[in-house]
C-alpha cells in the first residue's frame, strides 16, 4: 500500500479506538513519540555494545515520511512458538497454551468460557498493549470499569480494578487467567514498547566477518531483540532488516498497535453445515484494526463452539483456534536506497558487571530494551 509523504501531527490510539479524551489522546502520543524517540537512540554504550544508535528508524512526528513510502505488513501465527517447540503431540500443546496466558507470548492471549458440560461455548482474544489501558485507567477510570463489565464480565467492580491507592492493576481478577476473562495482554513480552524496541534494534544491518546477515535467525542471535523460539520476534525482525538492507528508513505505522489479521477455518466443519467463519467477530478496533476478536456460536443454533470440529477434531483447547489466527504489524519504509547509515560489524555485547550495583543496572536495562529472558528487575529495601 502506498501512502501520501507527510509528517504525522501526533500519534493516534491503537486500533483508533475512542475511549480517551483529549488529555488522554495527548497523553498516549507522547507515551509512543518518546517510546520511539528512546529507540531511535538505543541503549547506552557502556550498557550494551554495537546496539546504537538507529538512524534508520525514525519517528513519524518528527521526521517527514517521503513519497516513496509503502506499508509493509508482517504477519505471524498466534499459537505460542515456544509452547510448540516444548511439547509432545498437539493436545499436551492445546493444554499447556490454554493452561496460562504467561505462555501466550506471541502478542496475543485469550480466555476459554465453559458451559456446564465442560464444552467450550466462547473464546475471546486480544491483542491490546497494556499501556493503553494505563493511560486510559489515568484520564478515565470509569471507562475502564465499563469497557470490563461489557467485554468481559457485568459483575466487574471498581474494586476489582483499582488497588486501594487508585491504581490501575493490569493483572486483575478479571485479566489474570485463561479462564476468568482477557481484557487485554499481561505477557510480560506482549508489550507496544517491546514491539517498538525490536523494530528500531532490527533496523541495525550486521555485517559479520565480511558477510551481511540475512537470515531470522542469525540477525536475532547477533542483534538480541526479542526471543528466537517465538514466531513473531524472528520474523518481524528479518522482515524489518530486509527493509534496512535496502538503505531505507524504517518505522512503524500509525496507529501504533498490534492487531488480530485473521482466521482462517479451512479444514473446519460444523454440525449443522454451516459456515464455521460466521462464528468469528471482532469487538473492538475500527475496520482493517481489529483489537479484540470472540469465537461464538448464537444460543439459536443449539450447538456450541466444543462441537465444531477442526480436520476431525473437536474444538476443546481454545489454543486450537490460535492455531489458525495471524497477528500482525505494520512498518512504513521510505526513503529507499538513499540511507547513508554504516552497518555494525560486531553482535550485540553486554559489559560485564562486577559489583551488585551494575548486575541490577545491566538487568534494569536489557529489560527496558527488549533483551530476551529478562524482566525488569527493582531493589528492594
Amino acid at each position: 500500500m502506498t501512502i501520501t509523504a507527510s509528517r504525522l501531527a501526533a500519534y493516534g490510539p491503537p486500533g483508533r479506538l475512542t475511549d480517551l479524551d483529549e488529555i488522554g489522546r495527548q497523553a498516549w502520543h507522547v507515551l509512543i513519540s518518546e517510546s520511539v524517540d528512546r529507540a531511535i537512540k538505543g541503549p547506552d554504550p557502556s550498557q550494551a555494545l554495537h546496539d546504537s544508535p538507529r538512524p534508520q528508524f525514525y519517528n513519524l512526528t518528527k521526521t517527514e515520511t517521503a513519497p516513496d513510502a509503502a506499508e509493509v505488513a508482517v504477519r505471524w501465527t498466534a499459537f505460542p512458538r515456544r509452547v510448540k517447540l516444548h511439547s509432545i503431540g498437539d493436545r499436551k500443546r492445546w493444554e499447556h497454551a490454554d493452561s496460562s496466558r504467561d505462555v501466550q507470548d506471541e502478542y496475543c492471549e485469550w480466555s476459554v468460557t465453559r458451559n456446564d458440560a465442560g464444552k467450550i461455548t466462547r473464546v475471546t482474544f486480544t491483542c491490546e498493549g497494556p499501556e493503553y489501558w494505563e493511560v486510559l485507567a489515568q484520564t478515565r477510570p470509569d471507562v475502564v470499569v465499563d469497557l470490563y463489565r461489557r467485554h468481559v464480565s457485568p459483575d466487574v467492580q471498581r474494586s476489582d480494578l483499582f488497588g486501594p491507592d487508585g491504581r490501575y492493576r493490569p493483572r486483575n481478577e478479571w485479566n489474570n487467567s485463561t479462564t476468568h476473562g482477557a481484557m487485554h495482554l499481561i505477557q510480560q513480552s506482549n508489550t507496544l514498547d517491546a514491539e517498538i524496541e525490536l523494530a528500531a534494534a532490527a533496523t541495525i544491518r550486521r555485517v559479520i566477518d565480511g558477510r551481511e546477515l540475512t537470515t531470522a535467525e542469525e540477525l536475532i542471535n547477533c542483534s538480541k531483540y526479542g526471543a528466537a523460539e517465538r514466531n513473531s520476534d524472528p520474523h518481524i525482525g528479518q522482515v524489518v532488516n530486509s527493509a534496512a538492507r535496502q538503505r531505507a528508513d524504517i518505522s512503524l505505522a500509525d496507529p501504533v498497535g498490534l492487531y488480530i489479521d485473521g482466521l482462517s477455518t479451512d479444514g473446519w466443519s460444523a454440525p449443522d453445515g454451516s459456515d464455521p467463519m460466521g462464528y468469528w467477530r471482532y469487538v473492538r478496533g475500527d475496520a482493517g484494526y481489529p483489537v479484540r476478536a470472540v469465537y461464538e456460536v448464537p444460543v439459536n443454533r443449539n450447538f456450541t463452539v466444543g462441537d465444531i470440529t477442526i480436520n476431525g477434531r473437536p474444538i476443546e483447547f481454545g489454543a486450537q483456534i490460535a492455531d489458525f489466527i495471524t497477528v500482525r504489524l505494520t512498518a512504513v519504509v521510505c526513503r529507499v536506497g538513499r540511507s547513508t547509515a554504516a552497518p555494525q560489524t560486531a553482535c550485540v555485547q553486554m559489559p560485564q558487571a562486577t559489583s551488585p550495583e551494575e548486575i541490577l543496572r545491566h538487568a534494569s536495562m536489557m529489560a527496558e530494551h527488549g533483551y530476551p529472558g529478562v524482566q525488569r528487575v527493582t531493589r528492594r529495601s
